[in-house]
């Protein structure tokens, strides 16, 4: 008797071994139907999978996570046989499910793809699918994988291999393909009924600049032609959305090859919004008890040492500034917190002074590879809103949830309304990426748990997504086109205070450790403004904005008057500039629907003889002539109606 539990708790018995599918038919054939994938006892399985012990199953379908990343694999697998038979000789390397679609990296030879290939590509993927080839799973000895590849002459399947044990390698076959996999797939290809191969670009073998460059083929499917064509046409709308066309059409930022790849300057008006961010941020900290620090740009080789930074992301970061005496080494600083360690040991404390909180608008400097950069969302340089909250371990609980309340406080003031937050714990199967020990982790990792479920976050539990030092309370926030972003986090550390020697005198007067909270609610300025910006398409929230409203007056006849009102408003607090060149009243008003102004306000004969205004808010509703004062409590209303008092 075989025993199978369901996620809802119920239990099915069996007389004899069957597979995952065997279940799903015992369930609802019309459930089966929809069934793509599986996992037994937290290990993906095939649906044709044989169950011989009792267990846990649970059952994908296209509406899961699991079951699109299954799909999206078997996709790949597709993608793979198509290259195979189009471009004879290709050697393939790997091709894993991502986020909405997948990728395959092939060494062509001197051949190359571009975009007129891509319909001759798909075809060929449509036409493998037709064929309803089922997935099959194999196991093969290292040996027989060696000499298949070597014979093939793919030097890179041939070092995945040589990285294996014997006895853990399986190949999956579909039709007349067979590539090397670990499995996780949908049934048969049929399911697959739309493809669409999005882009080619250059990608190092195993992601080093070092080795040859390879070519990487994204493509995405359905199981409809229809949501392929949503898909598509959301692309669409987030090309119209792309932070660098946005931030360049409003003027926000720009990069400079004579700069530096990856290092952006930030243009009058994105200096202007990134100060407001800035100074809202601030108010909101200041209410809360944090004080504001200042660190350099720099800091001693030893001190990255010390904290474990330098063992973990020294290939990553800039390479040593020597100075002119003798084995003494800079680094440009890649993280704060080390810093606000030593502004914390500047001078002793005792518990009725804790907690300590630290805050600043700190620049980072990490190396990323030139592949890698993407406009402010993947940079060299950049600003985070760090904080480090040093405490005693019974305050922990009320300060994680403190910091909670404050990151629900930017998102809900910024229009991030749709989010799920992610306990990051260690990935118990390499504990040697983490520092500390086990005790420290496993309370670090339960005080963020309960604090999550205290304050009733809808949370999953991700393994392998701790900081090296410490777990933490990551927030996956889902933007205006259904994408999902991580912004803002909290991290628990026991492990920085114990490699900096901090300490508090203890009501027993004797020395204790205190704990560490790291948090950044935007993450970084630069990625955050990326975000907001695709979010919200530029038109940012009304008291963010960087002009407010844009006067717009009808002829020279009557700029007297719209400086007037410039003036009004800027007594009212309201950003505001004046149009007043030579040029149609029609033109005037496209360019400020252009540039997201909020808000035209057109005078002329009628609102000067009234003492009024006509204004017109951006996307055409016509608010009419009114009074300024009118106006400026129209602004006021908007303003308050997002961004709450904290």
């Amino acid at each position: 008797m075989i025993k199978i539990t369901l996620p809802d708790g119920s239990v099915r018995s069996y007389n004899d071994s069957l597979t995952a599918m065997d279940v799903a038919k015992d369930i609802s054939e019309g459930f089966a139907r929809n069934v793509i994938s599986a996992k037994f006892n937290d290990v993906t399985i095939e649906t044709s999978t044989l169950l011989t012990t009792d267990g846990n199953l649970i059952l994908y379908t296209w509406r899961d996570d699991e079951g699109k990343k299954a799909f999206w694999h078997s996709s790949s697998h597709i993608l793979a046989q198509a290259l195979e038979e189009l471009y004879p000789g290709v050697k393939l390397s790997i091709g894993p499910a991502i986020e909405n679609g997948f990728y395959y990296d092939v060494d062509l030879g001197d051949r190359s793809i571009s975009d007129k290939d891509f319909k001759t590509i798909e075809d060929k993927m449509l036409e493998i699918a037709r064929g309803k080839h089922e997935f099959k799973m194999k196991s093969v000895s290292k040996a027989d994988a060696l000499s298949l590849y070597k014979e093939q002459g793919n030097e890179y399947k041939v070092e995945l291999i040589e990285n294996l044990e014997d006895g853990d390698i399986t190949f999956c076959d579909h039709s007349t393909f067979t590539d090397l996999c670990r499995g996780g797939h949908i049934p048969n290809t049929g399911i697959v009924k739309a493809v669409k191969v999005l882009s080619v670009a250059g990608a190092y073998w195993r992601g080093d600049e070092n080795n040859k460059q390879l070519t990487r083929v994204y493509g995405t499917s359905f199981p409809k032609q229809k949501e392929l064509k949503e898909y598509l046409e959301l692309l669409e709308e987030a090309k119209k959305r792309d932070h660098r066309k946005l931030g360049k059409q409003l003027e926000l930022f720009a990069f400079s090859q004579k700069v530096g790849q990856g290092l952006p300057l930030w243009l009058p008006k994105g200096a202007a919004l990134r100060s407001r961010l800035e100074d809202f941020l601030k108010k909101a900290q200041q209410k809360a008890g944090y004080e504001m620090v200042v660190t350099p740009h720099i800091g001693q080789k030893e001190l990255y040492v010390t904290s474990g930074h330098y063992a973990k992301y020294g290939e990553d970061s800039f390479q040593p500034i020597k100075t002119p005496k003798e084995d003494e080494e800079f680094l440009l600083k890649p993280m704060n917190c080390p810093h606000h360690c030593e502004i914390y040991n500047a001078k002793p404390f005792s518990y009725k002074e804790l907690p300590k909180r630290y805050a600043e608008f700190g620049t980072v400097y990490r190396y990323e590879q030139s592949g890698e950069l993407h406009g402010l969302t993947r940079v060299r340089g950049f600003t985070q809103d760090d904080a480090h909250i040093f405490c005693t371990p019974d305050q922990l609980d009320t300060e994680f949830k403190n910091v909670i309340d404050l990151v629900l406080y930017v998102f809900g003031s910024l229009g991030f309304e749709n989010f799920t937050a992610q306990v990051s714990v260690r990935d118990p199967e390499n504990p040697d990426k983490y520092i500390g020990d086990v005790e420290n982790w496993e309370k670090a990792e339960q005080a963020i748990i309960n604090a999550a479920s205290d304050k009733g976050l809808n949370y999953v539990i991700e393994e392998g997504e701790a900081a090296f030092y410490g777990p933490k309370l990551d927030f996956m926030v889902k933007d205006a086109l259904g994408r999902s972003w991580q912004l803002g986090t909290i991290q628990v550390d026991y492990n920085l205070p114990e490699r900096f020697d901090l300490t508090y005198k203890g009501s027993d007067n004797e020395l204790h450790r205190p704990v560490m909270i790291h948090r950044a609610p935007f993450g970084s300025m630069e990625r955050f403004v990326a975000i907001l910006l695709e979010h919200t398409g530029g038109n940012f929230p009304l008291w963010l904005m960087p002009e407010q409203a844009i006067i717009l007056s009808i002829s020279e006849k009557y700029e007297k008057y719209a400086e007037k009102v410039l003036n009004l408003l800027e007594n009212n607090e309201i950003r505001a500039l004046i149009d007043n060149r030579n040029e149609t009243m029609g033109k005037k008003i496209r360019e400020a629907e252009m540039n997201k102004i909020p808000y035209m306000i057109i005078v002329g004969d009628n609102e000067e003889k009234d003492n009024k205004i006509s204004v017109r808010q951006h996307g055409g509703e016509d608010l009419g002539m009114i009074s300024i004062t009118e106006f400026s409590n129209i602004v006021e209303a908007k303003i308050n109606e997002t961004l709450k008092q904290f």
